[in-house]
């Protein structure tokens, strides 16, 4: 038997652990009936239902003919682009304010696409800021700075 589609069995393998351990700690608590259900009734039933859901996954993506593609490469520029964007968010966000950081942020994990165009990174930058002031600054009112430090921004 070969594998169809590793990224769709791994998931179903991924299920089928996670489902498996869900399933055990659950097991630590008064699990109950359906009736009168204890705090580990429902962990332990997602739990088993994940499981089974992952065998499901897993089986499908088993087949005996050929014909089965080979299993695509990690491509690593998307990888490189979206973490080093989160890093620089990370270490630039005191310095460099919530504005300039979020930009960076944004134009820097665009570049990961395929279909990169800076007009339209630019633009879903800027809706997106918009969007990060409202909902962080506005009505969160987070204590970060907005404006970089060398334009006097404050928390």
């Amino acid at each position: 038997m070969q594998i169809s589609n590793h990224k769709d069995f791994n998931a179903g393998l991924l299920f089928i652990l996670l489902g498996i351990s869900t399933t055990v700690l659950a097991r630590s608590y008064p699990i109950g009936t359906a009736a009168k259900m204890g705090p580990g009734y429902f962990p332990f039933i997602l739990g088993f239902m994940l499981t089974v859901l992952g065998f499901v996954i897993s089986l499908k993506n088993l087949s005996k003919g050929r014909g089965v593609r080979k299993r695509a490469l990690i491509r690593f520029r998307p990888v490189v682009f979206v973490l080093s964007s989160i890093v620089l968010f990370g270490l630039l966000l005191l310095p460099l304010g919530l504005l300039l950081s979020t930009l960076l942020l944004i134009l820097i994990s665009s570049m990961a696409s395929d279909e990169f165009k800076m007009k339209v990174a630019i633009l879903n930058a800027f809706v997106l800021l918009i969007i990060v002031l409202i909902i962080f600054v506005y009505f969160l009112k987070f204590q970060i700075p907005v404006l970089p430090a060398f334009l006097g921004g404050r928390t």
